[in-house]
Order: structure tokens, then sequence, then C-alpha cells
């Protein structure tokens, strides 16, 4: 049994999406959180219920959670396939790889909630670009953007917090504690990317049990998108949705080809839906 999220559910894979998969007759769970997923364990003994542990350092909590759940109870048929991902990482390999033309970066206020806002001074240190932390509101996000582009319009790189109501500068002490405790960073594959260097979340020795790769012995290909999909350089920010051949055509909300059309925060769904030339 596999127990993922929903917005995973559509998302085109090497055999198809999960959608695809659980029409064809697998047994394919649809979750809003890991409490349920632990749940299905609990209720199905005889069967083996993996768990798909994806997002970044916002759903990576409920994941480290139901691992030590799991291991007190001694659910010894649930495991987690982990796909989590570290934001920072992330954000130095692009500045790092010296082909991104970006002038600063808009954080996002529900990682940032997790993480801490000086959790972006390397950015600053080491590449001198803005990083401005904002919520999802209309407001915040045209507030985000202001001090952003006056931070660059002055030469001045410094991480502002916009979001202060809710982010602190530390962070929440409880989930980051959690992540020290149950997962270890490794090299991992970002699709349409490639490998990050310490930029996963993988189960920490003591948990590694619960790990579906090593449990199942799983080997994990690499990805195989569509080769006219160009959803690597429209995350990296060096080509518009429009420009790929495939958007609006082959590749919509309904029948999406790659990753960012899949969700509706997926920059090609939100550019099918409110900019479309």
């Amino acid at each position: 049994t596999i127990a993922t999220y929903g917005d995973m559910i559509r998302v085109p894979g090497r055999r198809g999406s999960l959608e695809r998969l659980r029409a064809g007759g697998a047994d394919v769970r649809v979750v809003n959180s890991t409490k349920t997923a632990l749940q299905l364990a609990r209720d199905n003994p005889a069967r083996q219920v993996v768990f798909l542990g994806v997002g970044f350092e916002t759903t990576a909590p409920a994941t480290a959670i139901a691992v030590l759940e799991a291991e007190r109870e001694g659910l010894e048929n649930f495991s987690v396939l982990m796909c989590h991902k570290l934001v920072i990482p992330a954000m130095l390999a692009l500045l790092s790889s010296g082909d991104v033309p970006l002038d600063g970066f808009l954080c996002p206020g529900h990682v940032s909630v997790i993480i801490g806002a000086r959790a972006y001074q390397p950015i600053v240190a080491q590449h001198r670009r803005p990083c401005v932390i904002a919520g999802f509101e209309p407001e915040q996000i045209l507030r985000g953007l202001i001090n952003l582009v006056r931070q660059v319009a002055e030469g001045r790189a410094e991480v502002e917090n916009v979001y202060a109501a809710v982010v602190s500068e530390q962070g929440n002490a409880t989930a980051l504690g959690l992540f020290e405790r149950v997962f270890v960073p490794e090299d991992t594959a970002w699709r349409a990317i490639g490998v990050i260097p310490q930029s996963g979340q993988g189960l920490a020795p003591p948990y590694r049990r619960f790990d579906a790769v090593e449990r199942f012995g799983l080997t994990l290909g690499e990805d195989e998108d569509h080769p006219a999909c160009r959803c690597g350089e429209v995350i990296q920010g060096k080509t518009e949705p429009a420009d790929c051949a495939l958007f609006g055509t082959a590749c919509t909300p309904l029948h999406p080809v790659g990753p960012c059309m899949v969700s509706s925060e997926g920059t090609c769904a939100a550019w099918y839906k409110y900019h479309r030339r």
C-alpha cells in the first residue's frame, strides 16, 4: 500500500502517475496527514504501508514524528520513501552554478517558519544576494517584492523579514530538533535539475529500518522527463513557461507532462491560469 499526499497523485513518472497505477489496480491511498498513514499500517498489519515523504522543511517534521511513533509502537509494516528536500543548499547551488541570473530571493514564509530567518545568512554572506521573507497574502508578497527591489537598487544584500509576526530569527526549535534527531543530510537528485549535494534528508542510522529503499532493496533510477520538457529551466528562472513547446498544448493542468504543471503551486500551472499568451 502506498500512502501519499494528494499533490503527488498526478505527478508523471517513468511508468505513469500514481493516479494511473491506481486506476490499474494498485493500492494507492491519498492521505491528508502522516497520522492517517500510520493508522493504515495499524489497521492492516498484514500489508506493508509505504508513506511518500515529500516536500521541504514544512512537511518534514510530520514525517519525523511518524517515524518516531512507528518505532515506539513497533509498526514494522510502516516505512517511508524519503524525498524531503532542503531549501538553503538548493539556493546556494543555484548561485554557485554561475549560469542563473538571480538578483535576490523572495523567501517562502512557511519554510522560513521552520528554519528561521538566520538560515538565509550564508546566501547573503557568500553570494551577496538579498533575501526577503514574506507570507502568501497579496500584501505580503508585494511588500516583499518592494523591499527586494529596493535592496537591489541600493546595492544592499541583507536578510529582511516582512513576515515577522510568524517567522522568528531562530525558527521552530522543536522541528529543528526533530530534524537533528531523525534525519541526516544527504546528496539528492532534483527533478529536471540533477543532484545537489547535502540537499535532501535521509533517515538517521537508528531509524534506517523504516527507510523503504533499504527495507525493500529498491534501486531508484534517474528521472526520464519528456525530451522537450523545459521544467528544469523554468524552475531555475532561465526561461518562461510559454517558451516551452509543450506548454498549453501537450502539457496542460489536466494532462501534465512535467512537474511544473502538476500542482496549482507549479510555475507552469500558475502561468497557464493567469498569464497565457
